[in-house]
């Protein structure tokens, strides 16, 4: 059974900065890509980061661009999402999602706010 259990979020002013996790079992997580999505209140769930099986490519939405950093360890059966520079706007529940599966994490809570 494919387990996707999310960690990281919490509340934190702006331009802090959290970093999440994603602990992943029930899979060959070595051999599948990888991805961070978000959804704030009243908002559609969005892309925000995702990263092939070898952690050698990644991509992110261009809201997050230069202050993002998904990352994987494939030892640890593990993704990261470091986010920096957070602003208010990023506050949202984060998810990580398995795209092979259409599996994803119950989420945390990312709250940005002074």
């Amino acid at each position: 059974e494919v387990q996707l259990v999310e960690s990281g979020g919490g509340l934190v002013q702006p331009g802090g900065s959290l970093r999440l996790s994603c602990a992943a079992s029930g899979f060959t997580f070595s051999s599948y890509v990888m991805s961070w999505y978000r959804q704030a209140p009243g908002k559609e769930r969005e892309l925000v980061a995702g990263i092939s099986s070898t952690g050698g490519s990644t991509n992110y939405a261009e809201s997050v661009k230069g202050r993002f950093t998904i990352s994987r360890d494939n030892a640890q059966n593990s993704v990261y999402l470091q986010m920096n520079s957070l602003k208010p706007e990023d506050t949202a529940v984060y998810f990580c999602y398995l795209p092979a599966f259409d599996s994803w994490g119950q989420g945390t809570q990312v709250t940005v706010s002074s």
